[in-house]
């Protein structure tokens, strides 16, 4: 069975949903076996209260432009349905779950928390492990990885969810572009959707490190050893 991992962000009214604050937008994008399908699920959420005009800078999403928009109850078994049993790949991910975890219980008293239903994986502390000491908020991660956030003049749930896609790629080591054959032909030979694939091969230099005089010295003295030791000899050139 195919891996299926959901890349998921949220934007909300303000910081904490203990002070009231809802979600505002949810954006997700699939992966299935490491890489990204053209499955996802976004929309803008009405939350019938103030949005604070702090986080009005960030992503730049009015009460006006929400004003005929869904609210959590009438999505919420559509994003159950969407993530249902997959990994969540989510950049601080308590802060997501938290609010996701409100909703829900706004929702339906009884209802399940998201982490009783989805594995959850925190690329923010995926990145403090693996570069600690360094500044590893989602810009800075692109920086670090190449990948292309030039776009990101502001946070947008599905837009961040799709760039974080191709951070958590590159730093699980995986590839970011891939595309069947199928589907190359479908397209041309052109990925349909710009979106994917945003680490530029240029930037992508492998850096080369030649040995030293005494690590070769160590090596070519190990294959006389071998040499030397082993009844069929040694396989490599001394």
């Amino acid at each position: 069975m195919a891996m299926r991992q959901i890349v998921l962000d949220t934007e909300t009214t303000g910081l904490s949903p203990q002070d009231g604050h809802r979600i505002i937008e949810i954006g997700c994008v699939e992966l299935r076996d490491r890489r990204l399908t053209r499955n996802r699920f976004h929309c803008y959420l009405q939350p019938d209260r103030e949005i604070d005009a702090a986080a009005v800078k960030i992503h730049g999403i009015t009460n006006a432009f929400l004003a005929d928009k869904p609210r959590f109850a009438e999505v919420a078994e559509a994003l159950l349905c969407f993530i249902q049993g997959a990994e969540l790949i989510i950049h601080n991910a308590s802060f997501d779950i938290g609010f996701l975890n409100h909703e829900l219980r706004s929702w339906q008293a009884d209802a399940l928390k998201v982490e009783d239903q989805c594995e959850i994986t925190d690329t923010l502390l995926m990145a403090r492990r693996q570069h600690p000491g360094q500044r590893n908020s989602l810009d800075a991660l692109c920086k670090r990885y190449g990948v292309d956030n030039s776009q990101r003049e502001r946070h947008g749930a599905l837009l961040d969810a799709e760039i974080l896609a191709d951070v958590y790629l590159a730093m699980t080591g995986g590839q970011v572009k891939l595309h069947l054959e199928s589907e190359s032909r479908e397209t041309g030979g052109r990925p349909e959707d710009p979106a994917h694939g945003r680490i530029r091969a240029e930037r992508l230099q492998l850096r080369v490190i030649p040995a030293t005089d005494a690590e070769l010295a160590a090596h070519h003295a190990r294959l006389a050893a071998i040499q030397t030791t082993s009844a069929e000899g040694c396989l490599w050139p001394i």
